[in-house]
């Protein structure tokens, strides 16, 4: 098969070891800047440039999109899914997940557990808002926020209303939730490919430190999951549409919660936590699963 990796940097160790996993199948392989993608999008013969070449004969496409780049990231991999690439993940999957607000309305209609959640654009509405989500202490989040960035623990009610305003005096979108103390500053990370949960860690903040991310110095290890957090992390990622999706759970007294369901999960702290080979059963999943103009939504939406 040619199998192409949208990444902005084939140094990353994700980008890397999926190119390295493919070749080792016997693939041909290719990490391309969507940035430097270029498209013609017409009627009949759609197709990508790039770096002056013409994009084609490709059987695969695994989408490494950066946050700060989904807008012209799934532009691209929707000319690709238009060609009849089959895609690891979706465009319309990835900017449903990568949209904060949507991924949990979509969520909760499906039933499944959430924090308590508060969502306002009036500064008048704060602190019926900050009722909503249980009352100090609560996490505020910027909407646009991604590996931590933007995610904010207030202690108190007083604390809770200034930073809420300070958001919103500069336009910035935001959700309010509730702080789920029973989890103790861990989350766990289920590593979802296809309709199984192939890996999952437990990730552990820093002493201080509420935000479990593993760069901002928390420490993770293997963790076994229970039926109902495997199902709700499977569940999860359907809802999304994705193939492969990180789902962040917490275990909060009530049962499972997803925080946040993720279209571009890094490889290096799952495979190093708990020693297995993501990237080759991510091949081995589009080996099974590809085939000319198998996208299901052709674009749409």
């Amino acid at each position: 098969m040619k199998i192409a990796i949208l990444s902005r940097n084939a140094k990353l160790y994700s980008s890397k070891r999926l190119a390295e996993a493919a070749r080792q199948r016997n693939h041909e392989v290719r990490v391309i800047d969507p940035l430097h993608c270029y498209m013609n999008i017409t009627s009949h013969r759609p197709s990508i440039h790039y770096k002056g070449e013409v994009i084609e004969g490709y059987d695969a496409v695994i989408p490494r999109i950066g946050a700060s780049v989904t807008f012209y990231g799934t532009a691209v991999l929707r000319q690709f899914e238009m060609m009849g690439v089959f895609p690891l993940n979706e465009s319309v999957a990835i900017t449903r997940a990568r949209d904060k607000l949507r991924s949990l309305q979509l969520l909760s209609r499906k039933g499944i557990g959430l924090p308590v959640t508060g969502f306002a654009h009036s500064p008048d509405d704060i602190k019926d808002m900050i009722d909503i989500a249980g009352g100090a202490p609560l996490v505020i989040k910027l909407l646009e926020g991604t590996q931590g960035i933007g995610v904010v623990l207030a202690e108190t009610r007083k604390a809770a209303e200034s930073v809420i305003e300070a958001f919103m005096g500069l336009r910035a979108n935001i959700l309010v939730q509730e702080f789920v103390k029973e989890a103790g500053g861990a989350d766990i990370r289920c590593f979802v490919i296809g309709e199984k949960v192939v890996a999952a860690m437990m990730r552990k903040a820093k002493e201080g430190e509420f935000r479990s991310n593993l760069h901002r110095g928390g420490t993770a290890s293997v963790i076994k999951l229970t039926p109902e957090e495997r199902s709700t992390a499977v569940r999860a990622a359907r809802v999304m549409g994705l193939n492969v999706a990180g789902v962040d759970i917490l275990r909060a007294n009530h049962g499972p919660v997803v925080m946040e369901v993720n279209s571009s999960p890094g490889l290096e702290g799952i495979e190093s936590a708990t020693g297995k080979d993501i990237a080759g059963t991510i091949i081995e999943f589009i080996e099974k699963n590809s085939g000319p103009n198998k996208t299901r939504t052709r674009g749409k939406g």
